[in-house]
């Protein structure tokens, strides 16, 4: 898939909708989801019908879940193959949809916007990723709340492993993480069926000044900065995460 911009290939188009990405990532702890969705029902006490919009939801597992608390659960994700599994899990009040984050949505429609699981910071320039948090504003009703859920780039970068290797049904995935130019680089290489594959995983280095200025942007008001999915505070050299919530001040 190509670039509008430019013509070049955005990678998180292509290794999204691989087979393989979800292959490399199918153990993923589903009673973490349950802990961290628990913990904000708590935290912005969800009520019954109340409208949530799942940016970049992947294949839905927070989107189920937050459907089974009583919300009205919108997902988008830009992977077609995502959207196509996550469709099984479809009801009158959760629904799926293709849609790449830069463009609006919907305008003055949710209760809450969730970005979760580092699904940010995957474009090439600053410009887009103000862009998708202005459209992710847009889409909240007045006094709306938004939450993103990024890695906290400083325990990331300081704690980064080099190399290493996991091996899921059979096939062996080599991985190197690096960084440059102020993304956090993922370098995947394996062999299948005599073939050899190379996708790279790339994610902006975003500082929380930076995310400030997305914000202010967006005409929204921070709120809280979380650490981890505990809902703890957060501290700059030692957090997991970096977990902003916001109000639509306007």
């Amino acid at each position: 898939m190509n670039n509008t911009n430019n013509g070049k290939k955005e990678w998180f188009k292509e290794w999204f909708d691989s087979p393989y990405y979800h292959i490399l990532y199918e153990n993923r702890d589903n009673n973490e989801v349950k802990i961290f969705i628990d913990n904000l029902a708590d935290y912005f006490g969800f009520k019954k019908g109340e409208k949530v919009l799942d940016l970049a939801c992947g294949k839905g597992r927070y989107s189920v879940y937050l459907n089974k608390l009583g919300l009205n659960v919108i997902g988008l994700d830009l992977s077609a193959h995502n959207i196509a599994f996550a469709n099984q899990f479809e009801n009158r009040s959760l629904h799926f949809f293709k849609h790449d984050m830069r463009e609006p949505y919907d305008v003055c429609c949710f209760e809450y916007v969730l970005n979760l699981f580092t699904s940010f910071g995957y474009f090439d320039t600053s410009e887009e990723n103000e862009k998708a948090v202005c459209a992710a504003a847009r889409a909240l009703k007045p006094g709306g709340q938004f939450m993103i859920d990024f890695l906290n780039p400083y325990k990331v970068i300081h704690h980064l492993i080099p190399e290493g290797i996991k091996t899921a049904r059979g096939i062996v995935f080599k991985l190197r993480r690096y960084v440059k130019d102020g993304y956090i680089i993922k370098d995947i290489r394996f062999e299948d069926k005599g073939r050899q594959y190379h996708f790279r995983e790339k994610v902006k280095a975003i500082r929380r000044v930076e995310f400030l200025k997305y914000f202010k942007s967006a005409h929204l008001d921070l709120v809280d900065i979380f650490g981890n999915y505990e809902l703890n505070p957060y501290e700059k050299g030692e957090s997991e995460r970096m977990i902003f919530v916001l109000n639509k001040n306007s």
